[in-house]
């Protein structure tokens, strides 16, 4: 069974460049150090300012608490969070395939 989370974020005003650089670093090192990440993708919303969603699949909860785990993880996170502008929507999703 997959694992999936999709998390939508309002970004601190001026915050916005730093946020998608900490994202791309994190996307990046996530593909290629995580073998078990299906979808590690941010988007920046079209209609609500300062608003990115973040989707992050993967094959099972083994997978993502790799990912939670991951010295990527521990060191982006908390800057990435120190970017956004109150509580993340924060959801939880599983897959069988």
């Amino acid at each position: 069974m997959s694992t999936t989370f999709i998390a939508t974020l309002v970004i601190k005003s001026g915050k916005e460049a730093e946020f998608e650089r900490l994202q791309k670093e994190l996307s990046g090192l996530t593909h290629t150090g995580e073998p078990g990440m299906i979808v590690y993708d941010v988007l920046k919303s079209r209609t609500k300012e300062r608003t990115y969603v973040v989707y992050g699949r993967f094959a099972d909860e083994a997978a993502f608490d790799a990912h939670m785990q991951s010295p990527s993880h521990h060191q982006l996170v908390p800057p990435i969070l120190e970017c956004v502008d109150g509580a993340m929507d924060l959801h939880m999703l599983d897959w069988k395939s």
